[in-house]
C-alpha cells in the first residue's frame, strides 16, 4: 500500500495542528483529550522537515493520529514523561538527529561543550544511549504502554555491536531497552503501518512481518534448520562448491511468522555471546549484515541473545518520488516551537534555508553509517517539489533574504543516479555502486540536477543557491558541465570537499577514491572558477588514525599538504560508529570488505591516545603546540631530516613559548 492510501484515523477531524503540542494547555486548546501518540526525543522540538521528529510527526498527523512531542525530558524521573498524560497508542521514542554518544563525546572520548540540537547549544540535556534511558522511563510512566524506538541510535544498534565508548561489544538495543519493537532505516513506512495496526486493537507482539523491523522472540517460529551465516560465508575457509552471495534462495522448511508474511529465508548469525567473545565471528556478523542490505534480495536475519532471539525483517522499500514529494511538504512551521522564545538553536540555523532533494547514499564508505542507515538505492524528490519549498521559504520564513544555503542531502551530486537496469539493481550485492570503480551500470548522467540548479536560479526573489552538502568528486568528473555549473553559480568562495587521505592502503580501507582522482577535479575545478572570474578554493578534509593509516601514512599526507600549501584548522579522528564497516575493523583488526579468514589480511589501527594525537598533529603539522610530539616521532621513525628551519622542513628545530591550552 501506498504510504498516503491509508485510510485516516478518526482524529483527522480536528486537522493539522500550528505545531504539535509540548504541553497540556497546547492539547487542551486543540480540543485533545489525549494523544494517539507521543514521540520521545534529544533534541529540540523544532518542526522543520530536516530534524526527524517533526517529520515523523506530521507524517503520523496526516494519517489522522493525535501526536504530541515530548523533546529533551528531565530522565531522573519518569515525571517529565507524563506531562501529555498516556498514549493511546505507544511512545515512540529516538535519541533525535545524532547518535547521543556521538553528540556528547569527541573522537577522544571526552565531553563535548556543546550540543547544536539544543537551545543556545547548552551541552547536557540528554543522557548517554538516551534510548534506552527514555525507554525505561516511558516504561515506569505508562507500564502497558508500547514503545517504539527509531533513528539513527537505534537503527545502527539493532544488533550486537561494538561500542567504542566502553570498548566493549553490546547487545541489540531492542535488548537492553526492553521497546517492543525497532524500526530502522527511514521508516515511514513501518512507522504508518504500524500506528494503523495498533489502532485497529491489533497486539503489537502480533506485528512481526513489516519490512525495516526487529523485535524480540523468545523461540525462534520454524520446524526445519535456519541458514546459518557460515554456510553463506565461512570464516576461515573458502567453499568453492557454491557462491557465497548467490541471490538464490535456499529452499527451507520454515513457517511464516504471522499469516501475513510471506516464507522466506533466514540467516542465523552468530550468537551476542560469539560475537562478544570472537573478533572473527563479529567481522563475519558485520560483513553479512552488510551483504544482506538491499531491499530487492536482502534475507531476514536473526540473532541469538542467551536464550532470546532478535530477529531483523529485510530492509524498507524506498519511498516513490510521489511520497517522498508529500513527506516533505507537510504542514511544518519551519520555526523552533514557540516554548524556546528567542533562544538560538544552532542545528536550526544551520539549515534554516536549506533544502533536502533527496535520501540514500551508494558510496559505501567505510567509516559512515549513512548508507547503513538510508540505504543505497536514492530516493529523489520531484523537480517541483523542490521548487515548491523554495517558494515556501522565500515567502513566509521570517529572515530570508534571498540566498538559499543548500539544495543537498547525504551527497550533493546523486540526484536521480541509479542503475540502468532494475533487473541487475535487484541481484546486486555490492558495498558500493563506485568503488574500487564507477560499476558500468550506474547511470551518472547529472542533467536532472543540472536542470534543477538553473531552474532553481530563475526564480524571483532567489539571489544565490549554494552547495554545502558533501560532493562526491569521482562521479562529478563524470559530468564536467556539472563541475562548470556549480563552479560558475555554486560556490560561496570556499568548497568543501573530502579526499579524507593521500595514500593508497587507508584510502583502499575507506574505499575511498585516490588522491589524483581529487586532482583531477582541482584542476576542473580551478579552471572554471578563472573562467567565471572568481577567486575560489577548495578546502578539502582528512581523517587521522583511520584503519590501515600508519605513522608514515600521515607523515606522506603532511607533506602532501604542506606541498600544497594547506593548514588546516578543523581536523578529525576516526571516530568508530556502530555498525560501520571502519569500526569492524577497529575492533577485530579483521578487513570485512574481504571473505574473513582467521588467517586472512589483518588490518592494523591506532589505537593508543598517544598515538591517534600523533596522527591529528600531522594534519596540523604548522601549530607550534603540536611539534614537540612531531619532532619525537620523526626522530623516532628515522625522518630526522624533516626537522629544521628550511622550507623543506615539516617542524622547525627551535620551539617557541606558547600558551597551554
Amino acid at each position: 500500500m501506498a504510504l498516503f492510501d491509508h485510510k485516516p484515523y478518526w482524529a483527522k477531524r480536528f486537522g493539522a495542528a500550528p505545531v504539535l503540542p509540548m504541553s497540556r494547555a497546547e492539547m487542551d486548546a486543540l480540543g485533545w483529550e489525549q494523544c494517539d501518540i507521543i514521540l520521545v526525543t534529544g533534541d529540540a522540538y523544532v518542526d522543520h522537515p530536516s530534524f526527524g521528529m517533526a517529520l515523523v510527526g506530521r507524517l503520523l498527523e496526516a494519517q489522522g493520529f493525535r501526536v504530541g512531542i515530548i523533546a529533551q525530558p528531565d530522565w531522573q524521573n519518569c515525571k517529565d514523561f507524563q506531562r501529555l498524560g498516556q498514549p493511546a497508542l505507544y511512545f515512540g521514542v529516538t535519541a533525535g538527529n545524532m547518535d547521543s554518544m556521538v553528540n556528547r563525546y569527541t573522537a577522544d572520548r571526552r565531553i563535548r561543550s556543546d550540543d547544536a540540537y539544543t537551545p543556545e547549544g547548552v551541552a547536557g540535556k540528554r543522557p548517554d544511549r538516551s534510548v534506552i534511558v527514555y525507554s525505561q522511563r516511558c516504561r515506569e510512566a505508562y507500564k502497558n504502554v508500547p514503545i517504539v524506538i527509531g533513528g539513527i541510535e537505534a537503527s545502527l544498534r539493532r544488533i550486537a555491536h561494538y561500542d567504542y565508548w566502553s570498548d566493549h561489544v553490546r547487545r541489540s538495543i531492542l535488548i537492553d531497552s526492553k521497546a517492543d519493537i525497532l524500526l530502522y532505516g527511514n521508516a515511514e513506512r513501518a512507522l504508518v503501518e504500524l500506528s494503523h495496526r495498533l489502532a485497529q486493537k491489533q497486539p503489537i507482539s502480533d506485528i512481526t512481518d513489516l519490512r525495516g523491523t526487529a523485535f524480540i522472540l523468545n523461540q525462534l517460529p520454524c520446524d526445519g534448520p535456519l541458514l546459518d551465516s557460515t554456510d553463506i560465508d565461512k570464516p576461515n575457509k573458502i567453499q568453492p562448491p557454491i557462491n557465497p552471495y548467490d541471490t538464490h534462495c535456499q529452499t527451507l522448511d520454515f513457517k511464516p511468522i504471522s499469516s501475513q508474511a510471506p516464507r522466506q529465508c533466514v540467516i542465523q548469525l552468530p550468537s551476542y555471546e560469539q560475537v562478544k567473545s570472537e573478533p572473527l565471528l563479529y567481522a563475519h556478523t558485520s560483513r553479512l549484515l552488510h551483504l544482506e542490505s538491499n531491499p530487492h534480495n536482502a534475507r531476514a536475519l536473526v540473532q541469538a541473545h542467551g536464550q532470546r532471539f532478535v530477529w531483523l525483517n529485510p530492509p524498507p522499500l524506498p519511498l516513490t518520488t510521489q511520497e517522498l514529494d508529500k513527506v516533505y511538504e507537510l504542514p511544518y512551521s519551519r520555526q523552533p516551537h514557540p516554548v524556546y522564545g528567542k533562544a538560538k538553536i544552532p542545528a536550526f540555523d544551520m539549515i534554516r534555508f536549506s533544502i533536502n532533494i533527496m535520501r540514500g547514499c551508494f558510496g559505501g564508505c567505510s567509516f559512515c553509517s549513512i548508507t547503513e542507515h538510508e540505504g543505497r538505492i536514492i530516493q529523489n524528490r520531484s523537480e517541483d517539489s523542490i521548487v515548491r519549498e523554495i517558494e515556501t521559504i522565500r515567502d513566509t520564513v521570517a529572515g530570508f533574504t534571498g540566498n538559499i544555503s543548500d539544495l543537498g542531502g547525504p551527497t550533493a551530486n546523486m540526484y536521480h543516479l541509479h542503475c540502468k537496469d532494475d533487473k541487475i539493481q535487484a541481484a546486486c550485492r555490492r558495498l558500493s555502486c563506485i568503488y574500487p570503480h564507477i560499476c558500468p551500470q550506474l547511470n551518472t548522467n547529472h542533467s536532472p540536477l543540472i536542470r534543477l540548479y538553473r531552474r532553481a536560479r530563475q526564480l524571483k526573489g532567489i539571489k544565490r543557491i549554494f552547495i554545502a552538502s558533501g560532493l562526491r568528486y569521482d562521479l562529478a568528473l563524470q559530468s564536467p558541465e556539472y563541475i562548470k555549473e556549480l563552479v560558475t553559480h555554486h560556490v560561496g568562495g570556499y568548497l568543501k570537499i573530502a579526499p579524507e587521505h593521500t595514500e593508497a592502503e587507508p584510502l583502499a580501507k575507506m574505499m575511498k577514491p585516490s588522491i589524483d582522482c581529487y586532482e583531477q577535479f582541482k584542476q576542473l575545478f580551478e579552471k572554471y572558477s578563472k573562467q567565471a572570474g572568481k577567486a575560489q578554493y577548495l578546502i578539502p578534509y582528512f581523517i587521522a588514525a583511520h584503519p590501515a593509516t600508519t605513522d608514515k601514512d600521515m607523515l606522506n599526507l603532511a607533506l602532501w599538504l604542506k606541498r600544497n600549501n594547506f593548514r588546516l584548522d578543523q581536523v578529525q579522528a576516526f571516530l568508530p560508529s556502530p555498525m560501520a564497516l571502519a569500526t569492524t575493523m577497529y575492533h577485530t583488526g579483521y578487513n570485512p570488505l574481504k571473505k574473513i579468514q582467521r588467517e586472512g589480511e589483518k588490518v592494523f589501527t591506532a589505537k593508543g591516545l598517544r598515538q591517534r594525537r600523533l596522527h591529528k598533529a600531522f594534519l596540523r603539522y604548522h601549530d607550534a603546540h603540536n611539534w614537540p610530539l612531531l619532532r619525537e616521532a620523526l626522530q623516532t621513525m628515522g625522518r630526522a631530516d624533516l626537522i629544521g628551519n628550511g622550507k623543506r622542513h615539516l617542524v622547525p628545530s627551535y620551539q617557541p613559548t606558547l600558551n597551554k591550552r
